[in-house]
């Protein structure tokens, strides 16, 4: 089954987290994360509003993720009392603290931090989120378990704390997607659609050669659907066609490519399914606003 391969094939990067305090009847208001979001409540119970003023109840090892550049707010239980704004993520190496209320007194804890979770070098797993994503994460103890653990490694500079952090966070990530089906099959659709094994070979082909030359029509057959049906499920569950899927996985694998020296613009050309190196660097600046030489140097550069 593709799904249990994603599972065990999942690349995982986190971002140092922040523990944010508020005491009773206090609001936070956060602004648009740069990355996938996550929030895990350590303590206590509140709400997380949504960038529409979408309430989402939250207690105890409820695991909310909040949709890249989406304004959201935590509020802690009680009457409304004061807020506190913050204009910009946090940033540093290291857990910070962000206490909206007096830190002697902690009514809701959460722990905070952007995350990155993708399938290999190409799919984003959760490129199409639009909404805030809520699971209760109450009926398993290991999720506790694993979110102190990543506080507790990226609250000391040692060897090992970076892959440790990820593996935990890999942890929790099989417990949300394992809850996903059940829970709400509308949040995210490509899990729906992976269970699919007509459609899971499809993306599984396109991942492990994405240079292939493929249309519609071979894509269509592969799955034993018809062109039509096809397309209308693909975008139904990945939120672009088939050829766009194509291409954006090609592009991704080319951004990644252009990071090894070693590799020629021609030869990376010719990896994604290109054989005109004029043709892919319009495409390559298409995607990513630069021509694939000026994004290799700003890559080597950092």
């Amino acid at each position: 089954m593709l799904l249990n391969k994603l599972l065990s094939n999942l690349s995982v990067h986190v971002k140092p987290f922040a523990i944010c305090t508020l005491s009773e009847g206090w609001r936070l208001h956060l602004p648009g994360p740069p990355g996938l979001l996550f929030h895990f409540v350590l303590e206590g119970n509140g709400v997380l509003y949504g960038p529409r003023g979408d309430a989402h109840p939250i207690s105890p090892m409820h695991l909310s993720v909040v949709p890249i550049g989406a304004k959201h707010v935590l509020e802690a239980k009680g009457d409304f009392r004061d807020e506190l704004r913050i204009d910009a993520p946090p940033s540093g190496e290291q857990v910070c603290q962000i206490v909206a209320g007096t830190s002697d007194q902690a009514d809701l804890v959460v722990s905070c931090g952007i995350v990155s979770v993708r399938y290999g070098p190409s799919l984003d797993l959760f490129d199409h989120l639009h909404e805030v994503l809520a699971v209760d994460l109450s009926s398993v103890p290991q999720a506790l378990s694993a979110f102190q653990g990543i506080m507790a490694e990226q609250s000391q500079a040692i060897a090992g704390s970076d892959a440790m952090t990820a593996a935990l966070m890999t942890q929790c990530l099989v417990h949300l997607f394992r809850r996903l089906p059940s829970q709400d099959e509308e949040a995210l659709p490509w899990l729906m659609a992976l269970q699919d094994e007509r459609m899971g070979r499809v993306i599984d082909m396109i991942l492990d050669a994405p240079g292939d030359d493929y249309t519609v029509d071979s894509l269509a057959e592969t799955a034993a659907m018809s062109r039509s049906a096809f397309a209308e499920h693909f975008a139904e569950s990945f939120g672009r066609s088939p050829m766009s899927f194509v291409n954006h996985v090609r592009m991704q694998r080319a951004t990644e490519l252009l990071a090894v020296e070693n590799l020629s613009v021609d030869e990376i050309a010719r990896t994604v399914g290109y054989s005109s190196r004029s043709h892919f660097s319009r495409a390559f600046k298409d995607h990513s606003g630069l021509p694939p030489t000026d994004f290799r140097a700003a890559s080597l550069a950092h």
